[in-house]
């Protein structure tokens, strides 16, 4: 990342996006609630029955649902002049998170980074990267990419069957392009506008167009869709320990007000794949003497 004073190009590759403290964490919601109803009035064989017909449009559903209510208020959000009008709420929210991380996930996470071997750790985030080309897939195909998106089925076809469940990533070797996005991605194209900078709970910066993308690609996502509950969590939660230990090394460029740091990075971070690698930075509060070479 290449910062001067008033612009700051940055790359999807080379951003730091796993600066987003829990970033590749996702919202799950629980499979029951849709057929509540349905388990008191039938028989546990109808039931079934049932669950097999609309197993495919219950996730659509209540995507749909968090997507409305999140649009919903994405016109009051912008009604708001400043550029950070929940910074209260947000920095609450940033703290409680900080807080959950230095005393519960951050200690895990060097206990993982100490005993889990480079070659481990590399396999481990191929193979959730292997999930995000996916998405990518969906994504690309709704942004009206096709080309894009026939790349990363490659990929996904080539690392899940010659890489071993994605361990590997032969696709990269073999020069077949990733395209990185997700469906913040896709609404920033489709015009939705992006919405006041939000803090989540556990999951951390986003924003109000974020979050329903974030939303979306939980359920789109084959863990979401094709594995049950115990090992989706399961999955959830190493992904999250892992992506913690690859940030330990990365904390001793973070100066001043984190909550600042935090932000401004994601929303540059996310600004540089909407625009293509070149942003210009009119939002960032730290001083103009930024350290270029330490970061």
């Amino acid at each position: 990342m290449t910062r001067a004073r008033n612009s700051v190009k940055v790359t999807p590759e080379e951003s730091p996006e796993r600066l987003g403290m829990l970033r590749y964490a996702t919202i799950y919601f629980s499979h029951s609630n849709a057929l509540s109803v349905i388990r008191r009035t039938r028989s546990r064989e109808s039931c079934s029955a049932l669950r097999a017909v609309l197993a495919p449009t219950r996730a659509a559903v209540k995507t749909l649902a968090v997507m409305l209510l999140l649009l919903c208020g994405m016109a009051q959000a912008f009604a708001q002049t400043e550029p950070d009008p929940w910074e209260g709420y947000n920095r609450w929210m940033h703290n409680t998170n900080d807080g959950l991380d230095r005393y519960l996930v951050k200690p895990v996470a060097k206990g993982y980074d100490a005993i889990m071997p480079e070659a481990g750790r590399k396999g481990v985030n191929n193979f959730f990267k292997n999930f995000y080309d996916f998405n990518g897939v969906l994504n690309a195909v709704l942004q009206g990419r096709f080309e894009q998106a026939l790349n990363n089925t490659f990929r996904v076809v080539t690392n899940t069957t010659v890489g071993v469940f994605g361990l590997f990533d032969v696709a990269s070797k073999a020069g077949i392009p990733r395209y990185e996005t997700d469906f913040g991605h896709t609404l920033h194209i489709w015009g939705v506008p992006r919405g006041n900078y939000v803090v989540l709970p556990l999951l951390g910066p986003s924003t109000v167009r974020g979050a329903t993308g974030t939303a979306f690609d939980a359920f789109a996502s084959p863990t979401g869709q094709l594995i049950n509950d115990e090992v989706f969590w399961g999955l959830r939660l190493f992904n999250v320990i892992d992506a913690r230990a690859g940030l330990l090394d990365a904390e001793a460029v973070i100066t001043g007000d984190r909550y600042v740091f935090y932000r401004d990075v994601y929303l540059q971070n996310r600004a540089a794949l909407e625009s293509e690698g070149q942003v210009k930075d009119d939002f960032s509060e730290f001083d103009n003497d930024w350290d270029e070479e330490e970061f």
